[in-house]
This record gives C-alpha cells, sequence and structure tokens, in this order.
C-alpha cells in the first residue's frame, strides 16, 4: 500500500486512538495524529514511521482549520483516505446535580467537536474517496446510571453516524461506528480522578441519595482495567471498517459489550432497569 494513503486520527495520545495510530502505521498509511502536546506527537511519530503529528483540540475552530491547512498542503490531490474520530471525554454523576457547564463540555467535545472535524475534513475525504469512523461506545445504544452525560453524547454519536452514513452513500463514502465495551485505557484512571472531585462536590442530600450507588461505580471504575478489551482490539476493527470491501456499519467490540446488547434483545426496558438495579443493590450490599 502506497505511503501517500493518508489518514486522519483524533485524539490520539494516549489508549484507542494511540493504537489506532500504531496500527494504521504498520498498515503502511501516512498517519495524520491529532494530539493535545506535543511531546505526545513526538512519542507517536519515534514509534513508528509514516506518523505525521498536529496539536488538534476538536473543540477549538481556528486548530481544525489550521489542520485542514497543513494536510490540504500534504495530501494535494490524493485526499484522505479516511478519517476516524476518536476525540472524546466522559462525564460522570447523577443527573440531578450535574452542572449544566459540565454537560456542555462533554457534548462540546464528544458531539460538537466531532461534527466540526467532520464537517472540516469531509472535502478531502471526498477528493480521497475515503471512509469516516466514529468512535462511539456500546453506552450510546444502551445507557447506565451514573454516566448520563457520556451516554447522552455517545447516543448523539449514532444518530451522526447514521445520518452521514444515509446522506453520503450515495457519494459512495461509508460511514462507520465502533462500540466498544470496557477497554484499557487510561480513561478509568481519568475517570476516578473525576469521580472523586464531582462526589466532592455533592450536597448532603446527594450524598445520601446516591452515595451507594456512587461507590458501586467507584468500584467499577477500579476493577474495569482487569476485565477490559486491549486498545488493539478496536484498532483492528477501525482498520477493518477503512479497508474492507464489505464494512459493516457497527463493529460491537467486547464480550461485555457483546453481552450488554444480546440481554437488551432478550429482555424488555424494564426487565434491563430491574437486572441493572439488582447488580447496583447486591454490589452495594457488599461495599457497605
Amino acid at each position: 500500500m502506497p505511503k501517500t494513503r493518508s489518514i486522519l486520527v483524533t485524539g490520539t495520545s494516549t489508549g484507542i486512538g494511540r493504537a489506532c495510530v500504531l496500527h494504521l502505521a504498520a498498515q503502511g498509511y501516512r498517519v495524520f495524529a491529532g494530539v493535545r502536546k506535543p511531546a505526545d506527537g513526538e512519542q507517536l511519530r519515534s514509534e513508528a514511521e509514516g506518523v505525521e503529528w498536529l496539536v488538534l483540540d476538536v473543540t477549538a475552530i481556528d486548530q481544525v482549520a489550521d489542520a485542514v491547512k497543513r494536510i490540504s498542503a500534504t495530501v494535494g490531490e490524493t485526499g484522505l483516505a479516511g478519517l476516524v474520530n476518536n476525540a472524546g471525554i466522559a462525564v460522570g454523576g447523577p443527573l440531578e446535580y450535574l452542572p449544566p457547564d459540565d454537560l456542555r463540555r462533554q457534548l462540546e467535545v464528544n458531539v460538537i467537536g466531532l461534527h466540526a472535524v467532520t464537517a472540516a475534513f469531509l472535502p478531502l475525504v471526498r477528493q480521497g474517496r475515503g471512509r469516516i469512523v466514529h468512535i462511539g461506545s456500546i453506552s450510546g445504544r444502551l445507557a447506565s446510571p451514573l454516566i448520563g452525560a457520556y451516554s447522552a453524547s455517545k447516543h448523539a454519536v449514532e444518530a451522526l453516524t447514521d445520518v452521514l452514513r444515509l446522506e453520503l452513500a450515495p457519494e459512495g463514502i461509508h460511514v462507520a461506528v465502533i462500540e466498544p465495551g470496557q477497554v484499557r485505557t487510561p480513561i478509568w484512571e481519568k475517570g476516578l480522578s473525576a469521580f472523586g472531585t464531582f462526589a466532592s462536590r455533592l450536597p448532603p442530600d446527594g450524598v445520601a441519595r446516591y452515595g451507594g450507588r456512587l461507590k458501586v461505580l467507584q468500584r467499577i471504575l477500579e476493577r474495569a482495567p482487569l476485565h477490559s478489551s486491549p486498545p488493539e482490539a478496536v484498532a483492528r476493527a477501525v482498520a477493518h471498517a477503512l479497508e474492507s470491501a464489505r464494512p459493516r456499519t457497527r463493529y460491537v467490540i467486547g464480550r461485555d459489550a457483546r453481552l450488554r446488547l444480546w440481554l437488551s434483545h432478550l429482555l424488555t426496558d424494564r426487565g434491563m432497569d430491574a437486572l441493572i438495579l439488582a447488580m447496583f443493590r447486591k454490589v452495594e450490599r457488599r461495599l457497605a
């Protein structure tokens, strides 16, 4: 595969984005890696050939515009073979006590930023007859308590994917979404840190209402890395979505995600609610 086949991946400093960059570079692509810190870009470039990093905060319109200019000048008429929208954050906590600014930040990065990057780079994707891949989550199809803001953002990613797939299909541009369950990335450490901050801001009535369930969430975050899929599994799915003659519209990654999806088909909404709440009560009693 010639090096002139180029792909942009956002949010590549760690985790899924980093794994995607390394895997695609190993496949022979020239990969533009969006990072927040130059040091992260230099680290990536030192680990793989064909990697070019650029500072890209998906919520900063000027940085998105600069990235378009830089990549356009580099790829020329060949355009982009793919755009992988991975940049994202996770905001947790009971919706009742979630500050509006936290929800705005969640949607600004995971939804508005994704859309802004896609719209800005679509001409290059069109020029390169490329494809678009969004990194979603199984939480985008099956919401869970105490991560409502994150689930809402990933539900929006599902909708954006479906609409873009329909709108761009007449031009032969495929759009897919990856739906991982728990993945072994630093997001869990970040989640624990954010959890501590949020929990400390809860008023006494909030602690009384949600304290026990928040301890369950903390326990889940602490143990998640032990039962998570490797980020390389997501990277392989991304490569399939970009390269396969018959790409899927959705890629469910991880046993936990597949189990949740299977149960959702087997049970009614109330049945799923009862199962989730029973699990929370069981763990809450164990931690009491």
